[in-house]
């Protein structure tokens, strides 16, 4: 840190190696980091160069904004928040790092701490719920829309399995999520109130992936919003709908 001294030379020389060889960078946010002149060249400089950033929260009570804000807009930050579960902080962030590095670092280096070890590396990501623990799933089964042609049903698994995992694609705050399995586009019918997927993303099809700041367990809790349809996914009575109000049948555990 370099209010520590951990920086010697020149500091933007530092700085630059830094963002130029890394696969992922993690800033710790907090108050103290969006005031640092340092910081900031240092995360422009890391947006500027399209490297993949992966915030860390690491104040309570507090919100990033200006040009911090600006940065970390639509991603998804790690809870390292006073009073969450550290061990639960460090494997959310491992499966994040994991997530987002995929076939960019050496899978032969020397062993990760144990909190890491047991983790495997996954072919996208799983919803659970936070309430009932079920999954989100494409079941397979097809049907016809007269006005968007084949259309799949979800269905909720009480494990995880191949269709319950979704390959995300990011276009600013714009999240789009394929099926694994099936390669079919996860969407939401604001006027059915239908959850589907189907081969073509437009739309219907855009996501937004939400921190949830509620939580405190450093689990990765997330709500998802239907940025066409403007409702949340959540489960209530048993199914699968779309709400306007969040609650906590709204959240989401990102597995």
């Amino acid at each position: 840190m370099d209010i520590e001294g951990g920086m010697s030379g020149n500091i933007n020389d530092s700085m630059a190696f830094g963002v130029d060889n890394a696969a992922v960078i993690c800033p710790f946010m907090t108050q103290s980091y969006q005031e640092s002149k340092n910081c900031k060249k240092e995360l422009n400089y890391a947006d500027s160069q399209n490297v993949d950033i992966v915030p860390v929260m690491a104040q309570k009570d507090w919100k990033a904004t200006q040009w911090l804000g600006i940065i970390t807009a639509g991603l998804l930050w790690m809870d390292f928040r006073p009073g969450s579960e550290f061990e639960k902080s460090m494997t959310s962030l491992t499966k994040e790092l994991m997530h987002v590095t995929q076939g960019k670092l050496d899978t032969t280096a020397p062993s990760l701490p144990n909190v890491a070890n047991e983790l495997v590396s996954r072919p996208g990501r799983a919803f659970k719920h936070l309430i009932t623990g079920k999954f989100l799933a494409e079941s397979g089964q097809v049907k016809f829309h007269p006005a968007s042609g084949s259309r799949s049903s979800l269905v909720l698994r009480d494990e995880p399995e191949d269709t319950s995992y979704w390959v995300e694609e990011r276009n600013g705050e714009i999240y789009y999520y394929q099926n694994y399995a099936t390669d079919g586009y996860l969407g939401y019918d604001p006027n059915g109130d239908y959850i589907y997927t189907k081969a073509q993303h437009y739309g219907a099809e855009e996501w937004k992936l939400i921190a949830d700041d509620t939580m405190s367990t450093g689990e990765r809790a997330v709500v998802i919003f239907a940025n066409f349809g403007k409702k949340y996914l959540a489960i209530r009575g048993g199914k699968l709908t779309g709400v306007t109000n969040k609650d906590k049948d709204c959240v989401w555990i990102l597995d």
